[in-house]
């Protein structure tokens, strides 16, 4: 993966210990107020990156972009901004950058002038492969404006000798490996991709004769349109002249999508396989009480993303539910680069404990992942210096183990609190009373059923097992890909 110096630094400086969500895309074709409904999407998606934003518009004939770093509500919602995106097509993007520095040459979406015509791309995943094709790229004449692994897919789309823009699109996918799901805009097409493992999600909506791309369905809702249904892996999904159309050029696989989508990514009103995520965060919660035999006065979870989890566990263990910690949800982007006597605050600037709730009580602190470990012992220490009697960690996931590559930031391996260290270490380094981890088991019990049904019959599980989809190489074995098949027949760009 492509990570700058500058991104290293600041990685190691500012460790954060919750894995940081990929990215949000939003398309929409044919609709008047095509831009206004693409910032309403992003909006929705904000929880997938917070760094910068960008929307790309199609008028007929002139495109336009207006591209920001921070928040869409700081940006994108004054009519001002809004005028300089006309037409009725237009894609989005929020950024959190897992390859690339951090500045405004890597917001997406990108947008190039190429040989058969403009074309803007949306991107949310990441590229395994993307340095050895960039310095190949590079070594052939290419020139590169941006460290983002996007611009590689652009670059690929660019030099390819096919003449039409879905052959061009299929032979740029057939060199690259990862997980990824992209929206693109021509002047004539709007494309939704997904990888050919389903990694990363994209979904399809409706909005009167308007179809829409989006990463969840918690953008078609703030919108008004309707859930259609979810891009598959490895499809191409075209819409050209109010039709939507649908190519598989891939070999066939079976779907793998990312398990943390249900544990974290995903708003909690987002579907999921027709699901809303948090009821498979409050299945996780149960499942976990049921691998559980703990005494303790109440449940407690970590704000905001241990709620569901919590819920699910205090209803299956009987067990009373306390908000033994409040979330203060205005110190956003004030505490970016704090100084030193602020930092070390530490988590006491997002959290805060209810002391007469907890004090002399012992508590089982519910959280939906364990990452590097620092955040929860500074958690555990809070709630001991309020008066805590006992505190009890349950982690409503397995280990995490592993490193991702696919488009989660998420630390190496030897700052993985889970990495070769046993429940015992583990426990005396956050310094609970006990941990406790969902296993394997509980996981695919929660997501699934009792039974693992036939449509995900395993996710992108990675994280806590090791078992990549596709192995972080440089080849294409990972898909079993021998030559390329270009299948499109369709008109030019």
């Amino acid at each position: 993966m492509m990570i700058s110096l500058i991104q290293k630094k600041k990685l190691k400086k500012y460790k954060l210990d919750k894995l940081r969500e990929e990215c949000g895309v939003f398309g929409i074709s044919d609709h008047e107020d095509a831009s206004a409904l693409v910032a309403l999407g992003l909006h929705a998606l904000q929880h997938r990156g917070q760094e910068g934003c960008g929307i790309v518009s199609f008028d007929g004939k002139n495109y336009h972009s207006e591209k920001r770093q921070g928040l869409v509500g700081d940006h994108f919602t004054d009519t001002e901004t809004l005028k300089k995106l006309p037409g009725t097509f237009s894609i989005g993007h929020n950024r959190y950058s897992t390859t690339g520095e951090t500045s405004l040459r890597n917001i997406q979406p990108f947008f190039a002038d190429l040989h058969m015509g403009g074309l803007s791309v949306a991107h949310n995943g990441n590229l395994t492969n993307a340095l050895l094709l960039r310095e190949s790229l590079v070594k052939e004449g290419a020139i590169f404006r941006t460290t983002s692994d996007t611009e590689t897919i652009v670059q690929l789309i660019a030099k390819s000798k096919r003449d039409k823009f879905l052959d061009k699109l299929i032979d740029a996918l057939f060199q690259i490996q990862g997980g990824y799901s992209l929206i693109m805009m021509t002047n004539k097409k709007l494309v939704g991709v997904r990888d050919p493992f389903g990694i990363r999600p994209l979904v399809i909506g409706k909005l009167k004769n308007s179809f829409i791309f989006a990463s969840e369905t918690c953008a078609l809702d703030i919108v008004g349109a309707t859930f259609i249904r979810e891009v598959e892996n490895g499809e191409i999904v075209v819409i050209e002249n109010g039709k939507l159309d649908s190519i598989k050029p891939f070999p066939k696989q079976k779907i793998r999508p990312c398990v943390f989508e249900y544990i974290y990514f995903a708003r909690p009103d987002s579907l999921i396989n027709g699901i809303c995520a948090y009821e498979y965060r409050k299945k996780l919660g149960i499942e976990l009480a049921k691998e559980t035999d703990l005494d303790a006065d109440f449940v407690v979870p970590v704000p905001d993303s241990g709620v569901p989890a919590a819920l699910g566990y205090a209803e299956k263990s009987k067990k009373n539910f306390e908000l033994g910690l409040i979330r203060n949800h205005y110190v956003g982007r004030t505490f970016i680069e704090p100084t030193q006597n602020i930092r070390s605050l530490g988590v006491k600037l997002k959290l805060s404990s209810t002391k007469t709730i907890v004090k002399n009580k012992s508590i089982i602190l519910i959280d939906d992942s364990l990452v590097r470990g620092t955040t929860c012992h500074k958690i555990v220490k809070m709630l001991y210096e309020a008066g805590c009697r006992e505190v009890h960690v349950r982690i409503a996931c397995p280990e995490i183990k592993y490193p991702d590559f696919y488009g989660v930031d998420m630390p190496s391996h030897n700052e993985l609190l889970a990495y070769k260290r046993s429940n015992k270490e583990m426990c005396n380094y956050i310094k609970a009373k006990t941990l406790k981890f969902l296993s394997i088991d509980g996981l695919y019990k929660a997501l699934t059923g009792e039974n693992r049904n036939q449509v995900y019959p395993q996710f992108s599980d990675h994280y806590f097992t090791g078992d990549y989809p596709i192995k972080p190489s440089d080849s294409l074995q990972g898909l079993g890909v021998k030559q390329l098949s270009l299948l499109s027949g369709k008109s030019n760009n």
